[in-house]
């Protein structure tokens, strides 16, 4: 909720719309956290007659900003103190403090791939291909080439070590973050 509110007070359009706002119910607005390896997954909507939190039916909401959020949970009204530097989200209350890690709900391609991973960095034909799985590569040794708008684009070495997956063969049509080929460092 308090993620939502500083959405709000950003919004250079139509900031005073509740998050997810919709003129006919859908679905709901869904955040993921991680609490020390343990996934919660919260799911709310703000209605005309407030929140509706799924598996929180007796929580209400009074106030949310991007500092601060206070429910009512059983007749108790309950204030969280909100912090949050990059994907860390830190959270205080008479309850505790609590540290959670914001899990992206449209992560980054580039993130989910092993270090030395090369992806293809756009859609082309491969045309020469200047390594074989095993061989010793140096960081920026050119590794192949993609042709794409009639152009050819030399792909380098990621870090150095060994190639230890080449998925990359000459006339193969690749896709925008296909996996060229792995290097592992030695």
């Amino acid at each position: 909720l308090a993620q939502a509110a500083a959405n709000r007070a950003e919004a250079t359009v139509l900031g005073g719309l509740p998050s997810g706002w919709r003129n006919v119910p859908s679905q709901p607005q869904r955040a993921a956290f991680d609490d020390s390896g343990t996934v919660h997954e919260v799911a709310y909507r703000l209605t005309r007659t407030g929140l509706v939190a799924e598996g929180h039916e007796d929580v209400s909401l009074v106030s949310a900003s991007p500092y601060a959020v206070v429910l009512t949970a059983g007749g108790v009204r309950l204030r969280f103190t909100v912090a949050r530097h990059g994907r860390g989200v830190y959270v205080d209350s008479v309850l505790g403090a609590v540290t959670f890690t914001r899990i992206e709900r449209l992560p980054d391609p580039a993130e989910q791939v092993a270090p030395g991973t090369l992806l293809a960095p756009m859609p082309g034909s491969v045309v020469r291909v200047a390594v074989s799985e095993g061989d010793t590569v140096e960081r920026g040794q050119p590794m192949l080439w993609l042709e794409a708008m009639k152009m050819e684009h030399q792909i380098l070495a990621p870090a150095g070590g060994v190639v230890t997956a080449l998925h990359a063969e000459v006339g193969a049509q690749v896709e925008t973050g296909a996996v060229l080929a792995v290097v592992t460092e030695e």
